[in-house]
């Protein structure tokens, strides 16, 4: 799994070098969950809803939950935008293929970047840089069920149940830092409904989303992934991680 954890923006959690003793795989979750991923490969183009919940420590080591909604599109290999609000305001990100921005409504304030030609060199290259935080975009790597198997010892699938009126697999996994749920809508598209990551320890701070509005295929033109810097907006340089 990669290091940001499914969601590229919850605490760095020490995954890897995991013990490999005792190990429990389901091949009922590992089916369902490589269904999802060849199908969310095969799309052309999607659009949906993510809310987000993320638990983290204040400075008195209390426990404050930080809310966020993004609107996300992404077509072909290489195109993508989302709008997130949250308590850490507004902002906004445009990638075309060539270029990745993004913008601060509440600064009015913006950064145009040089990016790789393609979604998911752009998300790793992005994050790495800049720490760059994309919603949920594990869900969208074609190795992730290859990643699920190396970082958790166990992983087992847990029947249906109901995530806001529709039917879903129910899928957990383990391992020595974290706990992983995950639920995947048993329609045809068997695209996921609800995620939940809870850290062992450090009072089990907890991240939860839930995918809201899927669009399959929309019709996205290519003007929406182009950023148009608003009325005296100020284009700003940010420094690369050390």
């Amino acid at each position: 799994m990669k290091k940001y954890v499914l969601t590229l923006a919850f605490l760095a959690l020490p995954l890897f070098g995991q013990s490999q003793d005792a190990r429990e795989i389901d091949s009922a979750a590992v089916y369902i969950l490589d269904r999802m991923a060849d199908i969310i490969g095969e799309l052309e183009a999607v659009s949906f809803t993510i809310e987000t919940a993320t638990d983290r420590l204040d400075d008195k080591q209390k426990i404050e939950t930080h809310y966020s909604t993004s609107h996300v599109s992404m077509a072909g290999p290489d195109k993508m935008v989302y709008q997130r609000s949250g308590n850490k305001g507004k902002h906004g990100f445009w990638y075309n293929g060539a270029f990745a921005s993004m913008y601060s409504y509440k600064e009015n304030n913006y950064v145009t970047l040089e990016a790789p030609g393609n979604i998911i060199a752009m998300i790793d290259s992005l994050h790495s840089r800049f720490d760059f935080q994309f919603p949920a975009a594990d869900f969208f790597y074609p190795s992730f069920t290859d990643d699920i198997l190396a970082d958790f010892n166990t992983l087992e699938y847990l029947g249906k149940t109901v995530v806001d009126g529709e039917d879903c697999f129910y899928i957990r996994a383990t391992n020595e830092t974290m706990h992983f749920q995950v639920w995947i809508s048993s329609s045809k598209w068997n695209l996921p409904k609800r995620f939940i990551i809870i850290q062992k320890g450090n009072q089990n701070l907890r991240f939860e989303s839930v995918f809201k509005d899927w669009d399959i295929n929309p019709k996205l033109p290519n003007t929406v992934f182009e950023f148009l810097p608003p009325p005296n907006a100020r284009l700003i340089d940010i420094m690369e991680k050390s």
